[in-house]
């Protein structure tokens, strides 16, 4: 998996660099302070795991950019009752708090990666929980925005597949999609992404 490390630190940028040389699976492509900074180097890139000082607004228009270029990509943020709503809107398919340890960041990489998402455990903090949803809906989509599939979380509640696409398609109904995107931005949104 090829990544593309973007951040405005210095130390940040070294720091993952060497992480990701760590590990056998990933291969840095190209680091840089800012999207334009790495010229042509983002065109090889599967995943952009970028860490800038930006506002709420700027940052989502950087990931939507990104996202537009066919990029997944993970965002790096101590700031989640902030950014992490507005870059998940924006296409993001990870958020890791800053404060994460290295071998989070190396599963949040291989999770968006592999097309599903990723939310850090400190995120869930960002509101509180939504009454609309049973308990068993919560654990859910808790588990689906921690980037489970629909196996591990009939395995990790003890319920069959089939029950989890009942409870998924009663969520669906509830928040109006099924779109695993738009339910894990509804979970960090209701505070579920604190991992079950």
């Amino acid at each position: 998996m090829r990544i593309a490390v973007i951040g405005d630190c210095p130390v940040f940028r070294h720091g993952v660099s060497e992480l990701i040389g760590s590990a056998p699976d990933l291969r840095l492509v190209v680091t840089a302070p800012s999207v334009a900074g790495a010229d042509g180097g983002l065109r090889g890139a599967d995943v952009v795991l970028m860490d800038l000082q930006e506002s709420g607004p700027r940052l989502a228009a950087v990931v939507a950019e990104l996202r537009a270029r066919g990029h997944a990509v993970v965002v790096v943020s101590s700031s989640p009752r902030i950014d992490a709503v507005r870059v998940i809107r924006a296409g993001a398919g990870g958020y890791v708090s800053r404060q994460a340890e290295g071998e989070e960041l190396l599963t949040a990489i291989r999770v968006v990666g592999a097309g599903r998402c990723y939310v850090s455990a400190s995120a869930g903090c960002l509101l509180e929980e939504s009454p609309r949803f049973t308990d068993r809906e919560q654990d859910v989509l808790r588990l689906l925005a921690n980037g489970a599939t629909d196996h591990e979380i009939a395995h990790r509640l003890r319920i069959s597949k089939h029950t989890v696409h009942s409870h998924l398609d009663r969520i669906g109904e509830k928040a109006g999609t099924r779109r695993r995107f738009d339910l894990t931005r509804l979970a960090i949104e209701h505070g579920l992404t604190d991992r079950a």
